[in-house]
């Protein structure tokens, strides 16, 4: 299986290289930078300057881009719909690395965890940007997508413990009532989804058991 991890140098996406390789999948991490991650394979070219030859021949493509100051804030849709165009009408699936802020809080799917009253306020605009970019996609019938968000507390020095809970469109929370997972076991589970590669056009969320 041929894995391409875009922005594979950031905290998530160096992780989610890791376990991929771990397990000998043929990983190639694109990075605008000199690669820093453990891929062997490297496509050193800037997320928007990406063609749908660069991506040619993979299995899955995995979106690991973030970005977080404010007027960077709208690149999450505009990146997200770079990547869709070029994938547009192929077998290759991608793979979104998403938030938590958009994840439903009732069976109604009517209220969501970024309008909780008790929602940072720092992280309301962020929240925001990533929720537009994943209504954006939910309109892509030509992409084989599946969007993973984590659980509400996203640790990314928290221990990997190989066990994770696998949900929805709303927020779940383990036998202990907590909404939380590290940044390796959501890798963990990111990896899964594309070995198996069972939620196409859907969202699905993961939490630490």
């Amino acid at each position: 299986m041929k894995i391409a991890v875009v922005c594979a140098n950031g905290k998530a996406g160096s992780l989610i290289v890791r376990e991929a390789v771990e397990r000998g999948l043929d990983v190639t991490a694109v990075v605008r930078s000199e690669n820093q991650s453990a891929a062997q394979q490297v496509i050193q070219k800037d997320l928007f300057h990406l063609t749908a030859s660069d991506l040619t021949g993979f299995d899955v493509v995995i979106d690991a881009f973030g970005t977080w100051t404010l007027e960077t804030l709208p690149q999450h849709s505009t990146s997200l719909n770079h990547l869709c165009n070029i994938l547009s009408g192929q077998d290759t699936r991608l793979l979104v690395v998403g938030g938590a802020g958009s994840l439903y809080v009732n069976p109604e799917h009517t209220a969501q965890v970024m309008d909780g009253v008790d929602f940072p306020a720092e992280f309301k605009l962020l929240a925001s940007h990533m929720g537009k970019a994943l209504e954006d996609l939910r309109t892509r019938n030509d992409v084989k997508w599946t969007y993973i968000s984590p659980a509400g507390d996203f640790q990314p020095d928290g221990a990997k413990t190989g066990n994770y809970i696998l949900g929805g469109e709303e927020l779940v929370r383990n036998a202990k009532g907590e909404s939380v997972i590290s940044y390796a076991d959501y890798a963990i589970a990111v990896v899964d989804e594309a070995v198996k590669g069972n939620h196409i056009q859907q969202r699905i969320s993961v939490v630490a058991e």
